[in-house]
């Protein structure tokens, strides 16, 4: 295989796994690698298929020439539509299962509201705790220091709305140094298991 185009670049002879797809682009994989192939020509682009050469060429009139010496394996596919894909756990699913049971956020947490508006962007939840007093719930999949420091800023400008409010962040997983951030904050952590709040297994969350 030779590229040619902003830089030269060869493979040499070997097995190869050659990937042509109905966009016209071209993949050349190995054995190993996952993914990632070693030399590919992505879409739009067209392949003239000669005996022995083919050419793939695109917009930019860069080329990628593939001279076959043999061919183990000949399989064509017509995979049909792409029903897209379909994520499962993320930000938007574990704000749900939590407005339903914000009561693993803490003892006695009510719900308000979700997407609470601030001028500055929507926090996930707005709750009370068993004594009335309103809490932010930001929620994630990862905490981060940067996750903190949002929800630092939505309790400031909430602030000067419903006075003193509390701010919980909730996620699967937590950077040490948002801990130590959070606690520093006055915010609780709470780590959350998306299972068990799916009614998969029976371990609670865990305050920090």
């Amino acid at each position: 295989m030779d590229y040619v185009g902003r830089l030269t670049a060869h493979l040499p002879e070997a097995v190869r796994l050659l990937l042509v797809k109905a966009d016209g682009s071209l993949s050349i994989h190995a054995d190993d690698r996952a993914y990632k192939p070693l030399m590919w020509m992505s879409p739009p682009c067209t392949t003239r298929f000669g005996d022995e050469v083919w050419t793939v060429t695109n917009k930019g009139g860069e080329e990628l020439v593939v001279t076959v010496h043999e061919i183990l394996s000949d399989v064509s596919h017509d995979l049909g539509s792409d029903p897209g894909l379909v994520k499962d756990g993320v930000e938007k699913q574990l704000q749900e299962l939590l407005a339903d049971q914000c009561h693993v956020l803490g003892e006695g947490f009510t719900l308000v509201q979700r997407e609470y508006f601030t001028d500055i962007g929507p926090v996930d939840l707005l709750c009370k705790d068993a004594g009335g007093a309103h809490v932010l719930v930001e929620i994630k999949r990862h905490a981060e220091i940067d996750s903190v420091e949002q929800l630092t800023r939505y309790l400031q400008r909430v602030s000067t709305v419903l006075g003193d409010v509390q701010g919980v962040l909730a996620a699967q997983s937590f950077k040490p140094q948002a801990k130590v951030l959070a606690a520093d904050r006055g915010i609780t952590c709470v780590l959350v298991d998306y299972d068990a709040l799916r009614g998969l297994e029976s371990n609670r969350p865990t305050l920090f």
